[in-house]
């Protein structure tokens, strides 16, 4: 064997090891995920429909990987702070990321500078869940229906008040407002249970709720249901009507999804999907979830990636639509 050919089998023995040295620590790494708690970033406040949804599923994992999950809110900033301390962590999995469509689809749209990008910062693992926006207002105010509350509007345009505490309420009311051709004030909460209490208490005359948080309100007689954002009646309140039913193709549906940082090894990545797929076809899980009023919709990290990437696109084209200018 020649000098020259002694040397190239050297240089590729020793890149060979190299890699296969390199691979160790990682797959090592995997083998023995998790060895401590993980923390659980949740973009809104407690009480919020995807702070309980993260609880319950949380709960269920931390049994399914033998491990602790730690629920850390960050509200604020449309969920962006939260978002940005994710795509910021270390990508060792012990930070997973609860997340909405707000920080995912909508926010590039109605920021300027969120501060992360949706699709480059994460890596998904996996849907969880479905839900529409539920219009409410104080039973104080003088409406009955979604007909009564756009004649009001109308008589007293710019006066009446809606609240907001995601993009998943405030943009539904923007639509309304620009398919009704009516104009009120839009006051914003870093929560929706923030916003929610203040229609309750009469600060602000109606919002766009989650239906997690505000069918225990409708049913206490603390709100009035007026509409939901779903084409269709929503199960678990069959008797509000669908906006749709008024304005034809009035849909916005509101999701949950499980993100980590990008850049987290694939097999802690296949780990955590794994223990979704399991905690999502759990029985008891379903059962306590569509009890909050969600449907109840598991995807892959895959097929969240692929979801993730259509809806950015469709939530800017609705926000762009219902003439909301990015903050």
């Amino acid at each position: 064997m020649t000098h020259n050919k002694k040397a190239l089998v050297a240089t590729l023995a020793a890149a060979i090891a190299a890699t296969f040295m390199g691979a160790i620590p990682a797959a090592h790494a995997a083998d023995a995920y998790p060895s401590k708690p993980i923390t659980v970033l949740v973009p809104f406040g407690p009480g919020s429909g995807v702070d309980t949804t993260a609880r319950i599923v949380s709960e269920a994992l931390g049994r399914e990987l033998g491990q602790t999950l730690v629920i850390e809110n960050r509200a604020g900033a449309q969920g962006a702070i939260a978002a940005q301390g994710a795509a910021r962590a270390a990508p060792d999995g012990y930070t997973v990321f609860f997340t909405t469509q707000t920080t995912q689809a909508a926010n590039p749209a109605l920021m300027k500078k969120p501060g992360y990008d949706p699709i480059k910062d994460f890596a998904p693992v996996g849907r969880v869940a479905y839900t529409p926006a539920l219009l409410v207002s104080n039973p104080a105010l003088p409406v009955k229906t979604l007909d009564d509350l756009i004649a009001l509007a109308k008589q007293q345009p710019g006066k009446l008040t809606y609240a907001s505490g995601s993009a998943g309420t405030l943009v539904p009311a923007a639509m309304l407002t620009s398919a009704a051709k009516i104009e009120m004030l839009h006051v914003p909460y870093k929560s929706i249970p923030l916003g929610l209490n203040d229609v309750i208490a009469g600060h602000v005359a109606m919002m766009f709720t989650e239906v997690v948080t505000g069918t225990q309100q409708v049913k206490a007689g603390k709100v009035r249901a007026l509409g939901i954002s779903s084409l269709k009646p929503w199960p678990s309140l069959p008797d509000v009507p669908p906006i749709a039913n008024r304005f034809p193709g009035f849909e916005l549906l509101a999701w949950y999804g499980v993100y980590v940082p990008a850049n987290t090894p694939a097999p802690i990545v296949d780990r955590l999907s794994a223990a979704l797929k399991t905690v999502m076809n759990d029985a008891a899980v379903r059962e306590r979830l569509v009890g909050l009023g969600l449907e109840v919709s598991y995807s892959t990290a895959p097929e969240l990636a692929t979801f993730g990437k259509s809806e950015l696109e469709k939530w800017t084209k609705v926000i762009k639509a219902a003439g909301i200018e990015p903050e």
